[in-house]
């Protein structure tokens, strides 16, 4: 596996910064082994527990549940159980939540998505959030504004030929 090391310089400098971070790219370019394999092995390497990063592939049929985005929340949600610990939480294909009607709203135009499982998820504060997602709507550059101005985004390109 190739360390990608200008990617994951990205991300040691963006770590808990408050800011949901990113990653987007074309299908492949490795977004995903670039936040569950070299991100994570860094992140235990400087002491992090395993049990402090919480990863999510949504792309998986054994995942599906958690493409409901309540679903999503309240899996998360139950996995940061200490507010004394930092916790990572990786989601991998974010694209795949579903937008769905609110449960809680009368109003027929009134959805809920990952947009509004992120957001949320930032309020916690001992929560650090990464996401990656490969589709059109994750690369349109309105990306950052769908998050407010509270996101960072790392776009992954596939190898370089420096790399």
């Amino acid at each position: 596996m190739y360390p990608r090391k200008q990617y994951l310089d990205q991300l040691i400098r963006k770590k808990d910064n408050g800011r949901v971070k990113i990653i987007t790219g074309l299908r492949r370019c490795g977004k995903s082994v670039l936040l569950f394999q070299i991100y994570r092995d860094y992140l235990l390497n400087e002491g992090t527990a395993p049990a402090q990063i919480i990863g999510l592939a949504l792309d998986t049929l054994n995942n599906a549940k958690y493409r409901n985005p309540i679903e999503l929340d309240k899996y998360i949600r139950g996995q940061i159980t200490d507010s004394s610990k930092r916790y990572y939480v990786f989601i991998d294909e974010i694209q795949f939540v579903s937008e769905i009607q609110n449960p809680y709203v009368d109003d027929p135009a009134a959805k809920l998505g990952f947009i509004d499982v992120v957001l949320g998820l930032m309020q916690i504060p001992n929560a650090d959030i990464y996401v990656t997602g490969s589709n059109s709507k994750m690369l349109s550059s309105d990306i950052l504004t769908q998050f407010r101005d509270r996101g960072d985004e790392i776009r992954v390109h596939p190898l370089s030929f420096a790399e």
